[in-house]
């Protein structure tokens, strides 16, 4: 890509993240072009489609969340790795306002542009799980589709105005739901269970997601 391409598609990604951090997933594109100073055909050339763009602004946060699991693998207890996974996972799927609504559709469709990093990340969760599972602290009747499909609904309340403040408390919720009750016990006496307020996408945080690793 030559380095003026770069620098466009540099600059419209900024200036997405922004409006759609502003508006939700469904942002008009015209008005992000527009935002941009540039043409739509001029957006269209580097995203092709909505998901592409989605999947552009998501994929470092996707990536390191697959990259923080096979940390925590090694780095955490079973459970504790599993909780501040899914807790990090919920917080970046927070970033923008309806966009979990598209990550949950794109798990099926593979023409999806944000299929593959989707589909990456639920197999990081079902590893974690697994390994929670093989040591007795996980139920055994959870999968990785389940797990991603509570990220989604954790996200979701979280982008409630009236149930937000309640997002960190029902996390804890499902997370005891999850564990068997002596790993869950466990989980609510450390301070790494619950998602920590060091998420710019959670109710009360202000640091990038993919920086928690505890």
């Amino acid at each position: 890509m030559r380095a003026d391409a770069r620098k466009n598609r540099d600059h419209l990604l900024a200036i997405a993240g922004a409006v759609i951090a502003e508006q939700g997933a469904e942002a008009s594109l015209r008005d992000i072009a527009r935002r941009a100073d540039m043409g739509l055909a001029t957006l269209l050339r580097h995203f092709p489609t909505r998901e592409a763009l989605l999947d552009a602004l998501l994929r470092t946060s996707f990536d390191e969340l697959t990259a923080q699991a096979a940390e925590l693998e090694t780095s955490s207890s079973p459970e504790e790795a599993l909780l501040s996974w899914l807790g990090n996972c919920v917080a970046c799927a927070r970033e923008y306002r309806g966009v979990t609504a598209l990550m949950t559709a794109a798990l099926e469709d593979t023409e999806s542009a944000l299929h593959a990093s989707c589909v990456t990340m639920r197999a990081a969760g079902s590893r974690l799980l697994a390994r929670a599972q093989a040591a007795g602290t996980a139920r055994t009747d959870v999968d990785g589709t389940d797990l991603f499909a509570l990220v989604a609904a954790l996200a979701w309340l979280g982008d409630q105005p009236s149930l937000a403040p309640r997002a960190d408390h029902l996390f804890d919720v499902i997370a005891s739901a999850i564990l068997t009750s002596a790993a869950s016990s466990d989980a609510n006496r450390s301070p790494a269970a619950p998602p920590d307020p060091g998420c710019a996408s959670t109710p009360t945080t202000s640091k990038p997601c993919a920086s928690r690793t505890s």
